[in-house]
């Protein structure tokens, strides 16, 4: 039997690879600035009060015992990062990515190509210094992410990033035989089998002077603006002052709101790519999203109040993975944090190219700003106006070929759409005061994240006729649904970008995004599949 040339002493670790060498630094130097302030704290005072240098050790320690330690100390982290880097490897494979980590506890993580629903690159402000990404991979049955990468080259992580994507894809098993089976790997190690990172068009570019509008507009300074009208209101109510204790977490909140908003919408980019919606943003941290095609289960467009003179949309997602760990963070799922109609349009026609109607800009436009039944939307009967006096006449619903829209709210609009394959399975609510007035509600079950569909105030005996279809409409779209191999010869459902080579073919590096041709027109994208 023939050795594994990357496997000469045949322990059965082909393919296996490591990360960076200073990924335990960039990883572990909040430890190291732990370690640095104890030690360091009281001979800072003591200098700072003209008083001995003191230490962590006792009076009258020769220097020498305390040169040793820190020694000790620096060479005992040393060996535990060391450690923790040789213990952690990866392998891809035809159908897996794997990654095993630990030192005394052996953690082996595994995750499905064909669930991968989304991959980011993350680049921390330290990691930016050294020119490393984190890789991160979002699946459809993990309740946290099933793989983290950290830290790699950033050119070895785009690169792992097209490999994976192509191949949960289906494009290199329909061009490169081979590439099938369980003992295929693949990564940095493997040139030859490493795909090209597929070619991205700009769609759009956020500026700098919308992103901070948009901020300030925000719901943010209405907590401000309350907050303060509430204060000066008891002041003059009770005739005393206010204790400062009052406006300081108020400030906190809003500050931090303020910099959570500013920081994940800095730069803002988003384009398209025959692997999906690919968007960059970041402030300090950086962070490269791809979401392949159909992996989004529900889109969310809203438009705050102080957002309406400007004509400024935010598109937030479901994505399977997403928005399921505590404390996960909320730009993962924002596809667009303030863009106008025609660029909210053009999102849509990325994460919708199929729309199922013969007037996509219409029916999409009455669900952002109309109301009443224009566009086939079938709204609230009048009788709905005791329990929602301001959005009876804008709550409703419409049906295209492809897709199930809801929209609601006068003062704060929104409007969701939800793919018929998606929807994962339905129910209608009906309160006391609903059942007399023959009114009621059909929510829709979506993945965890920021969108929950939901039609309201509808006439009881619509909502019933449509829970029934609906059921049978979205059973025969998951028979029909072939968007986990999106780019395989036999089951292409890829969004329709110009000129995309096949990904499989190695090439030279693609082009600078300023130096690329723009994507395709939202009406371009919804005429190739009308």
């Amino acid at each position: 039997m023939s050795k594994d040339p990357q496997d000469p002493a045949g322990t059965g670790d082909s393919g296996w690879q490591r990360v960076h060498p200073v990924s335990p630094l960039v990883r572990g130097w909040i430890a190291l600035a732990a370690i640095a302030y104890f030690l360091g704290r009281d001979s800072a005072e003591a200098f700072f009060l003209r008083e001995r240098p003191g230490g962590p050790l006792p009076d009258g320690t020769p220097l020498i015992w305390a040169v040793a330690g820190l020694v000790v100390l620096v060479l005992g982290i040393a060996v535990v990062f060391f450690l923790s880097w040789w213990f952690t490897r990866y392998q891809v494979s035809a159908d897996h990515v794997r990654v095993r980590s630990g030192v005394l506890f052996r953690q082996h993580r595994q995750a499905r190509l064909d669930r991968v629903q989304a991959i980011d690159i993350n680049q921390p402000l330290l990691a930016r210094l050294f020119g490393l990404g984190e890789l991160r991979f979002e699946v459809a049955d993990a309740g946290e992410s099933a793989v983290r990468l950290a830290y790699l080259r950033l050119d070895d992580a785009r690169a792992l990033r097209a490999t994976i994507l192509d191949r949960a894809s289906g494009a290199q098993a329909a061009t490169d035989p081979s590439a099938e089976g369980e003992g295929a790997p693949a990564g940095p190690a493997a040139p030859s089998r490493r795909a090209a990172e597929a070619p991205e068009y700009p769609i759009l570019a956020l500026r700098p002077g919308r992103v901070i509008g948009a901020t300030v507009l925000s719901g943010n300074t209405v907590v401000l603006l309350l907050g303060t009208i509430a204060v000066v209101t008891l002041t003059l109510v009770t005739g005393e002052g206010v204790s400062l204790a009052v406006f300081i977490p108020v400030g906190l909140a809003v500050a931090s709101g303020y910099w959570s908003m500013l920081s994940t919408a800095w730069n803002f980019r988003a384009a398209a790519s025959r692997d999906g919606v690919r968007i960059r943003y970041g402030l300090l941290d950086t962070r490269t999203q791809t979401v392949p095609p159909g992996r989004i289960q529900a889109v969310s467009i809203t438009q705050p109040l102080l957002w309406r003179p400007a004509g400024w949309y935010r598109i937030s997602v479901n994505v399977a993975g997403y928005g399921v760990s505590p404390g996960a963070d909320s730009a993962r799922t924002r596809l667009l944090p303030a863009g106008t109609m025609e660029e909210t349009l053009q999102i849509l026609a990325l994460v919708l190219p199929n729309p199922g109607t013969d007037d996509p800009v219409g029916l999409f436009r009455a669900g952002l700003a109309g109301s009443g039944p224009e566009h086939g939307f079938t709204t609230s009967p009048r009788r709905a106006r005791w329990v929602a006096p301001l959005q009876w006449r804008r709550s409703g619903f419409a049906l295209t070929g492809t897709a199930l829209l809801s929209r609601t709210g006068r003062l704060w609009r929104s409007l969701t759409v939800v793919p018929h394959e998606r929807i994962q399975s339905m129910a209608l609510e009906q309160g006391p005061l609903a059942r007399r007035l023959r009114i009621a509600d059909l929510r829709l079950h979506s993945t965890p994240g920021p969108v929950s569909p939901r039609i309201r105030q509808l006439d009881q005996a619509v909502l019933l006729e449509l829970f029934n279809e609906q059921s049978v409409r979205a059973a025969d779209a998951r028979r029909r649904d072939r968007t986990e191999r999106w780019l395989h010869r036999e089951t292409a459902t890829g969004p329709a970008v110009p000129d995309a080579a096949p990904a499989a073919v190695p090439g030279p590096p693609a082009a600078a995004p300023e130096q690329q041709a723009p994507g395709p027109r939202m009406e371009e994208n919804w005429n190739e599949h009308r």
